[in-house]
């Protein structure tokens, strides 16, 4: 619903770095017109929008959404923040130097991945004031308009190559009971679940209290579950947070 009207989306997406350019953009705007579309897919990159910590340059958001409105184009951003196709190559110079501050996942032999933990509070907090400010901003140049009709947050999380986190933080949560919000929801849907996420819990049981291995079992399946529980905790709350500045 776009200006309280239905509206189609007849969409697009761009390459990963078409976007970081203006320059890079040019031929773009007439390609759209040759394929009949309405609307533009744009990544959003965090370490351009915030180079400097607490130092946020929208420049090229600017442009690119008063472009597209030029144009008569709808965009969908895509927050390239915390992860991008599970790496975290588009974090800031100054979240990725300091692997103290902002750690990284760790691998089986205790080797820092290139992936922002997601159990690291430090690492929630900057994303997520990040977003906040974005949206915020968007809010503020787009909300009559409507330019920008949706926002993703975050983009094909996952883990690479590993199945799951080894960082202290995170084997700490993998050795703790599951969390209860999670059990009650298996519980309340067992009907309905996914019939691989079903079986899994089936075959060990259908317990209702333990730790992640006593409730699913020992394999990569459990440490995927793990890992897509806690992702997704993580990106819950950036989304909250950004829909409470504006509510794409």
């Amino acid at each position: 619903i776009v200006n309280n009207q239905p509206f189609i989306i007849l969409g697009g997406e761009l390459g990963n770095s078409t976007a970081t350019t203006m320059e890079s953009m040019e031929n773009v705007w007439e390609k759209l017109k040759l394929m009949n579309m309405n609307t533009l897919l744009i990544p959003i990159y965090w370490e351009l929008l915030e180079p400097e910590e607490g130092k946020f340059d929208y420049t090229l958001i600017d442009d690119l959404i008063f472009e597209a409105r030029k144009q008569n184009y709808k965009l969908v951003f895509l927050w390239f923040g915390s992860w991008k196709n599970s790496m975290s190559s588009h974090a800031p110079a100054w979240v990725k130097l300091d692997t103290k501050k902002y750690p990284r996942a760790k691998n089986e032999t205790g080797e820092n991945q290139e992936i922002l933990t997601p159990f690291s509070e430090n690492n929630l907090k900057v994303d997520l004031n990040a977003y906040q400010h974005l949206l915020r901003h968007i809010k503020e140049v787009d909300s009559k308009e409507q330019t920008v009709i949706m926002i993703q947050t975050e983009n094909e999380i996952g883990m690479l190559p590993s199945a799951r986190d080894y960082h202290p933080l995170a084997t700490e949560k993998f050795n703790q009971q599951v969390p209860k919000d999670l059990m009650n929801y298996l519980s309340k849907n067992k009907n309905i679940l996914k019939p691989d996420l079903l079986n899994i819990w089936k075959n060990n049981g259908f317990k209702a209290k333990g730790n992640w291995e006593e409730i699913f079992g020992k394999g990569l399946q459990t440490d995927e579950i793990f890992m897509a529980y806690y992702f997704a905790k993580y990106t819950n709350e950036i989304s909250s947070a950004g829909k409470k500045e504006y509510a794409i």
